[in-house]
């Protein structure tokens, strides 16, 4: 079986996989499985310290854009790429429509916005300020603006009518058009692009409905299954 870890900037998971199947999956503070386990790969920033996690460096693989993808790197600066973004487009090739082009929304500390055309090449995308980040600034650079906590899955606020109402709509709602005016440009240039959302505030930013996604494919496990996807792929070589 193969081990999948995801060490991202809130919280750090796992899934366990035979084959293509997902059989388990939890997070790294409840422990990690280790029994029938052949391979594991990593998906973390280049400073994180493995071992501080747990995890033995010599018997782990670690992402890196220099390994053999199943998709096609069209990036100026692969080395510079974050090994999240990889892995979901390597798990969005593998999810979806075959031969569709594919747009992957992972919404979490930030939200990244990637595109994958029809030949599963990676053309890169944008960096967005997260959700909690903009609350986050709207309190720590002005004097009176309360820290807003907790917000998701509630209907849109374009005029607000309260302070809480007001910065509601100047996150939720602008985090929402932004995520549509890139869905509305890609999809202009290639109308089959197909919408896959996922991270941890993915619910929150689809509470309020996105119209002009339409029906997204959501996977909250896309980083996963790209992890195993290159696992796979090694295993053959």
């Amino acid at each position: 079986m193969n081990l999948t870890i995801d060490i991202g900037n809130t919280r750090s998971k796992w899934a366990l996989f035979e084959g293509d199947q997902l059989v388990r999956c939890g997070y790294m503070d409840e422990g990690l499985p280790c029994e029938g386990v052949q391979s594991t790969m990593v998906c973390a920033s280049g400073d994180a310290d493995l071992h501080a996690l747990g995890l033995d460096e010599d018997r782990v693989q670690r992402l890196t854009a220099g390994m053999p993808l199943p998709i096609v790197l069209d990036y100026a600066t692969p080395e510079t790429l974050g090994p999240d973004r990889i892995a979901a487009a390597c798990g969005a090739q593998k999810v979806g429509n075959k031969g569709c082009p594919k747009l992957i929304i992972d919404a979490g500390t930030c939200i990244t916005i990637d595109y994958l055309d029809a030949e599963g090449v990676y053309h890169g995308g944008a960096i967005l300020p997260g959700i909690e980040m903009k609350f986050r600034a709207l309190h720590t650079f002005t004097a009176k603006l309360p820290l807003l906590e907790n917000i998701g899955g509630e209907e849109e606020c374009v005029a607000g009518r309260s302070t809480r109402e007001s910065m509601k709509a100047g996150v939720l709602t602008a985090t929402r058009y932004e995520v549509e005016g890139f869905v509305r440009h890609y999809r202009q240039q290639d109308s089959r692009v197909q919408v896959l959302l996922t991270g941890g505030d993915a619910k929150r930013l689809w509470g309020g409905g996105l119209p002009e996604v339409g029906d997204p494919i959501i996977e909250p496990h896309v980083v996963m299954i790209g992890l195993n996807e290159i696992i796979k792929l090694k295993s053959k070589r």
